[in-house]
């Protein structure tokens, strides 16, 4: 893994200085500093005499070569350390030849900046003692040893493209818990060993091997954090062994990789890193890869998602004492016993900006056609190449626990020639042959089938996993940052300044006018005062009407001799020529007589109302009081344009969302509402425009965000969609829809990985939540009643992953006395289910204070009325009882489908529903026909409709929305008494339906049909308390005139016709009601905007007649 570029240079390593240093035979003892790198000894410093504060000036300096054919390579500088041996010379004595040395204490260099592209670094590294050495004591108040160490090359070893292009890979192997029972502390000794392959350049792989596991019986949970150690076993002290500033952290389980992270398995693993044997080895290996190595990295991770990861335990035999140290031959010499094999997906690595991964992952028995079905590895670490690893496992071993320190005279030893300290392989011997080929399905020698494996078995039953951590120094994929994104958006959708008040429009030209009238009343006023005085002005109602006729002559003679009415007239002018270029935009000529007289009538019609309205303005005590109206909120203009929808009247559900954007154009939920509606209505481009005006008032709004890239989609422009997805989980990265809609547009672009990925973390995210959500319900039901111990168990927002389809949602125990005092904690529950189950139409109105109505009188006798009835035990609206629809749990998948329901999406529900349907969390549910049926009825295919919705009924008999949404099927299939069925067990339920609103009206309605007038009035009653609106009064006032109640029914028509005056058929039961007692004029009023507004029921148009017909008034014409 070198680059061809680092041959031939040179590393130099100066030591200058040591602190703090003292010896065996005293204070000021005699030292030197041996360095060796890879195996070698570069050389030894001057032997310098350490002053009594305990400083040695050393200025040692040696080298080392890079190069890439069979010497230092780059590699060796990520994960070989440089040593610094300090040893003391002891005084000769009587008859001594040779001098006497003695290792005080070894420090470590990691030379990692090198290839970081620097070309030099100073440090100043601890110098740890070694067992025995009288560094192990410090005196008082002096620091720990240390060693100033500068380290150079003549020029960076690495270019800045270079260092960009390459990587450095980190294992961190913590420790294997719940091992086999046959694992014992005690008797034969055994070396346990991890390893695993690292591909490389061509079809080399360089294998990193853990050796030296660490068994530890059960008792106490491992400490963290604990410090990572190097893979190295040949360092002298014990303290260098640990790598600086760097540790095992742990972490929840939740947030990790690997295979037992979820909740289920918490208890698992809680008995297992607590009470269970386990091996530990803490150790870290580093592994360089040049830029064509990380592509070879990138390509096997894409290819073969799981990596095989092998454990086996092997025998340590002991040395034989005596001749010349031959080895004793023992049957265990060769043999690999508890071959084990883990497979760790290392795809999250491809992810966008992933750097690491850390979690815990089974170990299976090793079978050569599993793992290669799996991981498609020919050959294993171990067994194929690895023989060498086995043979030199000898007690006194380099490599072995019971290696012995290097001898206190440090002769040079031998260097092993077939493998490192650090127990890699070194390359030639990686060209091992498959032990079995890939066309051939007859095993050969040597390989084992399960049966031949029990010791692997061990591992299953034993339920043994390794916890390991992956770890790069930069991401294989980049990630966009937030700034970028931020900044994509902004170019696509620049912020909207609103646009500023002209000064000229037509306010201001109407405006003016109002002031000319009143300046010229003034001086006519002043004018008449002046001819006839002011007492006779006061007196005016006394004055005859000749009098005041010819007071009126005198006072036109007057200002048409003075010139004043032509001064009037010219400062009246320019008044009204801007209101005829800024209110009618009249500029040009006309293009005919007829065409001026007729404009002429109209402005002269308006002038003539204005100047009313500007007299009355300035004479307040001759005009009457403001007309009593009553002011209709956004939210009820939003739950007028619902009804309009859903009575597919969409031209005036258009004009409820467009009066709603009129008054509050900075409200960008109105953008979203009026999106949904011109998406239900299939005009995408103006859905595209308001979702993008949406997001231009927020840029940080998430569904503005996420719509927005809904519409890139389904328009087809796919690098904006994922701009905008991609911004969205970075402002939320606790999103479960903005994960899984990103996750569903990388579907579409058949990026299987980034698919994973997106769907991985909105699972994750979706988990945590259910969590959290579960623990402060548990903690909110324990604050109710310490001595009920109430058990939680809230449906579907607190389960927890696998065990979705087996968890049902149940009602809370205990005794009825209970729920009185669970009242608050079920009306948060009840908020909680309905964010989770939106219906196509999401309506939450607020309810209106009746009190600021004109008929407050009205409803309080309506309802005293209402609760002699016998429908009053059958109103579920004000008293909420405590209960739960039974469903399972929501997937990430559901939780989509409902968003994109809410904003009518439908063209992406059915990508959604196939992957819920799929789902091992999912399946079919009551909910998942429940959509289905939704998204036909839309389409009015009722058949489809009906049949999920039997389906649907079948999984939950009792759900109050199957039922709803089976009345609007059969209502609009015109099967009028289905429906009334299907209403009233929706209405007996215990827990509203999703749209409860509708069901009410359409309920009310079959009601007036079928002439049950006191059930008709009843059921408007109860909308009319839950959200009124026009056609809610209308209902009501149609069943009171029915009942003839007709001042109850005059009051609840007059209700509806303050919030919508453009309603024919209020107007004609107004006409109706009128007529029956008697008032002539209202009922001509009422019949005239009837036939004005052009009433289409013919049978209701003849009633009126008859009435008219039988009173002897009412029709005007006649």
């Amino acid at each position: 893994m070198d680059l061809g570029s680092s041959s031939g240079r040179t590393v130099h390593i100066t030591v200058t200085n040591g602190y703090d240093l003292k010896g065996f035979k005293g204070d000021t003892p005699v030292t030197f500093v041996r360095a060796e790198f890879n195996q070698t000894v570069l050389g030894d410093s001057s032997k310098i005499t350490v002053s009594p504060e305990g400083t040695a000036k050393y200025n040692f300096t040696c080298s080392f070569e890079l190069s890439p054919d069979g010497g230092t390579t780059l590699d060796d500088l990520a994960h070989k350390l440089l040593f610094l041996t300090v040893t003391e010379l002891l005084p000769k004595e009587k008859k001594q030849k040779d001098e006497k040395t003695s290792i005080l204490g070894q420090a470590v260099v990691d030379l990692l900046p090198l290839l970081e592209g620097e070309d030099s670094f100073e440090t100043t590294v601890p110098l740890h003692p070694v067992q025995g050495s009288p560094l192990e004591t410090p005196s008082p108040g002096s620091k720990q040893c240390s060693l100033d160490v500068k380290v150079f090359v003549a020029e960076p070893l690495l270019t800045p493209a270079q260092v960009s292009a390459s990587n450095l890979l980190k294992v961190t192997l913590e420790a294997a818990y719940s091992v086999p029972e046959s694992f014992i502390p005690v008797g034969p000794q055994y070396n346990y060993v991890v390893g695993l392959q690292v591909p490389s350049v061509g079809e080399k792989d360089y294998p990193m091997v853990f050796k030296n596991g660490n068994m530890k019986l059960g008792g106490e949970r491992e400490p963290v954090p604990r410090p990572k150690k190097w893979p190295i076993a040949n360092i002298l002290a014990p303290g260098a062994n640990n790598i600086p500033d760097a540790f095992i952290v742990g972490g929840p389980y939740e947030e990790e990789e690997g295979e037992l992270n979820h909740p289920e398995d918490r208890e698992f693993r809680n008995q297992a890193e607590c009470i269970k044997k386990r091996i530990v080895w803490d150790l870290e290996s580093r592994c360089y890869l040049d830029p064509s190595a990380v592509a070879s990295f990138q390509k096997r991770i894409a290819d073969c998602r799981l990596w095989p990861v092998e454990i086996t335990r092997v025998p340590l035999v002991a040395v034989q004492k005596g001749k010349a140290g031959k080895l004793e031959k023992t049957d265990d010499e060769n043999q690999l016993s508890f071959h084990g094999v883990a497979y760790v997906n290392m795809v999250p690595l491809l992810y966008p900006g992933v750097k690491r991964i850390r979690g815990a992952f089974h170990v299976f028995p090793y079978l050569d056609g599993t793992v290669f079905e799996k991981t498609k590895c020919l050959f294993s670490l171990f067994r194929d190449t690895g023989h060498h690893i086995v043979h030199n496992n000898k007690a006194g071993g380099l490599n072995s626990p019971l290696s012995k320190p290097f001898s206190k005279n440090l002769k040079e030893e031998k260097p092993m020639k077939d493998k490192d300290i650090d127990g890699r392989i070194r390359p030639p011997d990686l060209q091992a042959p498959s032990i079995k080929s890939q066309s051939s399905d007859t095993p050969l020698e040597g390989e084992t089938t399960l049966s031949h494996n029990l010791e692997g078995q061990q591992y299953l039953e034993a339920g043994t996993y390794i916890v390991l951590e992956i770890q790069l120094d930069k991401a294989l994929v980049p990630k966009r940052m937030p700034e970028e994104l931020a900044r994509r958006v902004k170019e696509m959708i620049p912020p909207r300044p609103p646009l500023t008040r002209r000064t000229g429009g037509a306010q201001k030209a109407l405006s003016d006018y109002h002031t000319q009238i009143k300046s010229i009343s003034r001086a006519i006023l002043d004018e008449y005062h002046h001819m006839f005085g002011k007492q006779v002005a006061k007196e005016g109602s006394d004055i005859d009407s000749e009098s005041l006729e010819e007071q009126k002559c005198q006072l036109n003679y007057e200002l048409n001799c003075s010139g004043k009415y032509f001064a009037f007239k010219e400062q009246l002018k320019h008044a009204v020529v801007k209101i005829v270029r800024e209110k009618y935009l009249k500029t040009t000529a006309f293009e005919s007589q007829e065409e001026l007289q007729t404009f002429i009538s109209e402005l002269y019609v308006f002038l003539i109302d204005q100047m009313h309205v500007a007299l009355n303005q300035s004479m307040p005590d001759d005009i009457q009081g403001p007309i009593p109206t009553i002011e209709i909120s956004t939210e009820q203009l939003r739950l007028f344009a619902f009804e309009a929808e859903v009575n597919e009247n969409f031209e005036m559900a258009a004009v409820y969302y467009e009066e709603r954007l009129v008054r509050e154009p900075q409200n960008l939920d109105h953008w979203l509402d009026y999106g949904a509606f011109c998406l239900l209505i299939e005009d995408n481009i103006k859905a595209q425009e308001c979702f993008r005006k949406a997001l231009s008032l927020n840029e940080n709004h998430i569904h503005s965000l996420l719509l927005c890239g809904v519409m890139a989609v389904m328009m087809e422009n796919y690098e904006q969609a994922e701009i905008f997805f991609e911004d969205a989980t970075c402002l939320e990265p606790t999103n479960v829809i903005a994960w899984t809609l990103l996750g569903l547009f990388y579907e579409i672009q058949n990026n299987d990985i980034r698919m994973e990925m997106a769907f991985h973390e909105a699972f994750k995210q979706l988990q945590a939540r259910h969590v959290q959500t579960k623990l402060k319900k548990t903690a909110t039901i324990e604050n109710i009643d310490e001595e009920l111990k109430i058990e939680p168990h809230f449906g579907s927002w607190a389960a927890i992953h696998e065990s979705i389809t087996a968890m049902k949602a149940e009602g809370i125990p205990g005794p009825s006395t209970v729920l009185s005092s669970l009242e608050e904690l079920t009306e948060e529950s009840s908020k909680a289910q309905s964010e989770l189950q939106d219906p196509i139409v999401t309506l939450q109105p607020q309810e209106s204070s009746l009190a600021q109505k004109p008929s407050n009188v009205l409803l309080k006798e309506l309802v005293a009325k209402k609760e002699t009835s016998k429908c009053q035990d059958s109103s579920p609206f004000y008293q909420y009882t405590p209960h739960i629809i039974t469903q399972p749990p929501a997937t990430i998948f559901m939780e989509t489908i409902r968003f994109l329901m809410k904003v009518n999406a439908v063209q992406f529900v059915h990508r959604v529903l196939a992957h819920e349907l799929l789902c091992p969390q999912g399946g079919p549910s009551c909910e998942y026909y429940l959509v289905l049926a939704q998204t036909h009825l839309l389409k009015k295919d009722f058949a489809k409709t009906e049949e999920y919705l039997q389906q649907a009924a079948q999984m939950d008999y009792l759900n109050p929305n199957v039922w709803g949404v089976k009345g609007h099927l059969y209502f609009l299939s015109g099967n009028h008494a289905e429906a009334k069925a299907c209403y009233e067990r929706t209405v007996s339920f215990v827990v509203d339906a999703a749209e409860m609103h509708f069901i009410f009206l359409r309920l009310g309605h079959i009601y007036l049909e079928e002439k049950e007038y006191e059930k008709a009035k009843s059921t408007y009653m109860q909308a009319c308390k839950r959200a009124p609106s026009c056609l809610t009064w209308l209902g009501l006032g149609i069943a009171c005139y029915r009942l003839e109640e007709l001042t109850e029914a005059e009051d609840a028509l007059s209700e509806a016709n303050a919030l919508n005056n453009y309603n024919a058929e209020v107007w004609a039961y107004l006409a109706l009601v009128c007529l029956k007692v008697g008032r002539q004029l209202e009922a001509e009023q009422a019949y005239k905007y009837t036939v004005k507004l052009k009433l289409k029921n013919e049978a209701l148009l003849a009633e009126i007649h008859s009435v008219q017909e039988m009173v002897g008034f009412g029709d005007p014409s006649f």
